[in-house]
């Protein structure tokens, strides 16, 4: 009874340790504090006038989850501020208040809003401006404006300068070995089904599951951003560098064998309508082929874990798990190839898809492949250190990829 008491009490702690991490209880403890320092801070410098509202309002658009995202959202807001202060003060000038110069005085805001490039906080050049020039007395009101914007984005950054906030490494890294996992529930599904005799309907089946792995990858790609930004002047966090290569380079490497394995079920599922009623492969070439998928799934699985480990603990048994699959893989691969120039020879018209599934699998365990991970992951290390603020070109051409991916898929659910 007293171990099922300690175990029980053991498990809370940990689900209330992983729920007081998550952004959304993060984001609303720092914003409540954040907002009430402000509100009191600018109480005590500035005492005459209106309750100083603006600080508060300021911290809580300042106030993020990541120390990186609050530096940078605070200096956004006030260029914002400042800017909407300066244009609304040479229109109280020059031109006054009515219809017409206000339309004109919230148009000419939002463009300087985009010229001083304050992103989402644009609509807020133009709100200031609006204020400052709705009121009489336009200097104080202007001074105020900007004391209570400095004084709400300082309690923002200081909250966070004194209370570190949470790194989501190991949010990120299980996101990639959930992704591992589900292209082993995949290719595991090809290799029991492909043993049963699949046919043209199993084969359709597992194309539509290997494209809903792009939302997948949508996902995982979030929780690297997270946890890239919750790195980012975090004092915290000690090899920050490393945690980063080897988690977007694990994304980047699972992300092509994504796409890979999409080709090889297109191939398979191409190969189904031609052999119509039939299976796919039967006899020898689907126990092989089911050998084959048996141990690419043990060769994703372990690599996500070993992206994994690198990022928290000791990654010797995951390399040596990936290691061994890659070898019985590269085994089945050479013993498929034998079988498939057999095939060929009998059914020469489809050389070609025969050709592509050996294509498509060398690919999967190339780009699993440890050696290789290795060296690059060390020449990653050199360059960062040579021009730490320079991404490779591959990396910038993978994100530029990813971006207009998303976009296709949301004009697609758009229809």
């Amino acid at each position: 009874m007293g171990t099922v008491a300690a175990d029980s009490i053991v498990d809370l702690a940990r689900k209330v340790n992983e729920k007081s991490n998550e952004p959304i209880v993060v984001q609303t403890v720092r914003c409540t504090v954040g907002a009430t320092l402000a509100y009191a801070a600018a109480e005590w410098f500035i005492n005459a006038g209106p309750p100083p509202l603006l600080a508060p309002l300021t911290a809580l658009l300042v106030v993020q989850v990541s120390l990186y995202a609050t530096l940078t959202t605070g200096f956004r807001r006030i260029n914002s501020v400042i800017a909407g202060v300066l244009i609304a003060s040479a229109f109280s000038t020059f031109v006054g208040l009515s219809w017409w110069s206000l339309g004109l005085l919230i148009g000419s805001a939002l463009i300087l809003g985009h010229l001083v490039r304050v992103d989402e906080f644009v609509p807020e050049v133009a709100i200031s401006a609006m204020l400052v020039l709705g009121v009489s007395h336009v200097a104080a009101m202007a001074w105020d404006r900007v004391g209570e914007t400095l004084i709400g984005a300082a309690c923002g950054i200081l909250l966070n300068l004194v209370i570190a906030p949470p790194v989501y490494v190991e949010p990120a890294g299980q996101a990639i070995a959930e992704l591992a996992r589900d292209m082993r529930a995949l290719l595991m599904r090809m290799s029991r089904e492909l043993e049963e005799g699949a046919r043209r309907e199993n084969a359709v089946r597992w194309l539509h599951q290997a494209r809903g792995l792009d939302d997948d990858v949508a996902g995982v790609d979030a929780a690297l951003n997270r946890a890239d930004e919750s790195m980012r002047f975090n004092p915290r966090v000690r090899e920050g560098l490393l945690a980063r290569l080897v988690l977007r380079s694990g994304l980047d490497t699972l992300e092509i064998c994504c796409v890979v394995l999409r080709t090889l079920c297109r191939s398979l599922t191409d190969l189904s309508h031609r052999r119509r009623a039939e299976p796919v492969y039967e006899g020898e070439v689907a126990g092989a082929l089911s050998e084959l998928f048996t141990h690419l799934a043990d060769a994703v699985d372990s690599f996500g874990r070993l992206i994994t480990a690198q990022v928290s603990t000791n990654a010797e048994a995951a390399e040596g798990q990936l290691t061994e699959a890659l070898e019985n893989g590269r085994a089945d691969r050479d013993r498929i190839a034998e079988l498939l120039r057999i095939e060929t020879e009998r059914e020469p018209d489809r050389w070609e898809l025969h050709g592509a599934l050996l294509a498509n699998v060398d690919r999967i365990l190339n780009e699993l492949d440890v050696e290789r991970r290795s060296q690059w992951l060390a020449e990653e290390l050199d360059r960062h250190r040579q021009d730490p603020g320079k991404p490779s070109p591959t990396y910038r051409m993978r994100r530029v990829v990813r971006r207009a991916k998303r976009k296709v898929r949301g004009l697609g659910k758009g229809r």
